[in-house]
């Protein structure tokens, strides 16, 4: 197959057209045409990924569950998925920490440039505030009530609730073991003749890739410059140190935790690997959202990598609610940005808090609308730091969306593959050793 018919070269050429497209369209003053005509089409493509991400996630879920002998399978696979992920997420807000204190960001940021922020995105940060509020009210358990869904189709009407869908699935896949086969052999015949339309559906989606990500590119270029192209220079001059940090954060997880998770604990070989997982990352850059990567995710995972129906079909929708590695890191290095930025030193005890806080805060965010800004409202409040703070952020959280979106996505696919070894259901193509 020539290079240019691989679907994530043909995202690639894409993304880096809709760049160039986005900073022409800001420069000569198209970005109205770019909004009407262009961001249209990009709408619909994430649209069109969110139509089968439940049906998706609940036909292959409960094959993968059914498939299994006994619960103990189950528990096992569970245990290590929800530990991994927990434990890289930890491993990511500290390194997130230890860069922040390392470059110190916030010190770079004059008084002017602060006050500048501050007064241009003062009533977006308000809005967050306000949703934080409302997120604050809830108990320490409500992630776990907002897990069991009371009703299966207003669960399944919303991909926020993505979540409840796995629980759901999980709990049907369960009840299929304890019947005997030849009664629920119908019954897996449907839902399984379910799943192939649906993969026949994401296949038909994603010839359709390259058009949505140009366009998704081109609003993200637009909306960022709010038609100044200087207001794009600015925003880096001001914030180029503190972008720098969470960059820098999100590289030092990826090539230090992930890959060294790749390395030691599965058979593949790093470029072989990449070029696999490639079109998810690529995509969940494109389009800031684990859930509407997610059918690619899978299909990646299934195909390329040669990860068992059952695992992929476990692991990688319960990633996509609560491994938010690169989201959880975001959210250290800005909670110590604002406090540098208003001459606050955040002691130990204070930064183990922020650790607590974003490790907690990964497992609930899905739900929550806007969820990694609203979240670290939630986390400057718990250190005492101004949660006005985050207008002097807002500016850039697009671009830095986007970026630890594709972070998380690329977790999601590590520790499937790792989980999928351990459980002895990896069994990859002959390629990815070469």
């Amino acid at each position: 197959m020539k290079w240019y018919r691989k679907l994530h070269w043909q995202i690639l050429t894409a993304l880096v057209v809709g760049i160039l497209f986005g900073i022409l369209a800001v420069t000569f003053g198209w970005s109205g045409f770019a909004k009407n005509w262009i961001s249209p089409f990009g709408t619909v493509f994430i649209n069109l990924l969110k139509f089968v991400a439940v049906p998706l996630v609940l036909t292959s879920l409960i094959i993968g569950v059914a498939s299994l002998s006994d619960l103990k399978r189950l528990s096992s696979m569970g245990g290590k998925t929800i530990g991994i992920y927990l434990g890289t997420t930890a491993v990511a807000i500290t390194i997130g920490l230890l860069v922040v204190n390392v470059i110190k960001p916030g010190k770079q940021v004059p008084q002017s440039m602060r006050d500048q922020l501050m007064a241009d995105y003062r009533g977006e940060a308000d809005t967050r505030s306000s949703a934080a509020e409302t997120v604050k009210q809830r108990g320490p358990l409500e992630p776990f009530i907002e897990a069991v869904p009371d009703n299966f189709f207003g669960a399944a009407a919303d991909n926020r609730n993505m979540l409840q869908m796995v629980f759901a699935a999980i709990l049907i896949g369960v009840a299929v073991i304890q019947v005997p086969r030849e009664k629920t052999k119908p019954f897996i015949d449907v839902v399984d003749a379910l799943m192939d339309i649906v993969i026949r559906l994401v296949e038909l989606i994603m010839l359709a890739a390259p058009i949505g990500v140009f366009a998704l590119i081109t609003d993200a270029i637009t909306t960022l410059a709010r038609d100044n192209p200087g207001q794009v220079f600015d925003l880096l001059r001001g914030l180029g140190v503190y972008f720098l940090a969470v960059v820098a954060g999100l590289l030092l997880h990826v090539i230090v935790v992930y890959s060294g998770m790749v390395r030691f604990f599965t058979p593949f070989k790093l470029r072989r690997y990449i070029a696999a997982v490639g079109p998810a990352q690529l995509l969940a850059f494109s389009t800031s959202s684990s859930g509407a990567t997610l059918p690619v995710t899978m299909e990646q995972c299934k195909r390329k990598l040669g990860v068992s129906e059952e695992a992929a079909s476990f692991v990688l929708p319960l990633g996509a609610t609560i491994n938010m590695d690169g989201t959880a890191l975001y959210q250290a290095v800005a909670a110590v940005f604002i406090a540098q930025t208003y001459s606050m030193d955040l002691n130990l005890a204070q930064q183990l808090t922020i650790v607590t806080t974003a490790l907690l805060a990964s497992i609930g965010t899905a739900a929550v609308p806007g969820a990694g800004i609203v979240m670290l409202v939630i986390i400057l409040q718990a250190v005492e730091v101004p949660a006005e703070g985050i207008a002097l952020i807002l500016g850039v959280d697009r671009p830095l969306d986007m970026l630890r979106t594709a972070v998380n996505v690329t977790g999601d696919t590590v520790v499937t593959s790792v989980v999928a070894r351990s459980e002895g259901q990896l069994n990859p193509p002959a390629d990815a050793f070469a």
